[in-house]
């Protein structure tokens, strides 16, 4: 698996769980760490779209889980 990959399951996990407290608790993690729509928090929601639109990309193109003939 390569490191972009890697990096991308990484960066989708991360907007997995923030998207959970924001919607199980109101809570948005990245906007309390980085503000409110700061220039830095905006970076880091694009690179978690960027990472969700890669990993659709290698499911599609490489179908990890497809069965392996015997």
């Amino acid at each position: 698996m390569k490191v972009t990959t890697i990096i991308a399951f990484i960066l989708v996990i991360v907007g997995a769980i923030n998207w959970f407290l924001v919607g199980a608790f109101a809570f948005d993690l990245v906007a309390m760490i980085f503000g409110s729509m700061s220039i830095v928090s905006r970076i880091i929601y694009a690179l978690v779209g960027v990472a969700s639109l890669w990993i659709i990309y290698y499911m599609i193109a490489y179908n990890p889980f497809k069965k392996v003939a015997n």
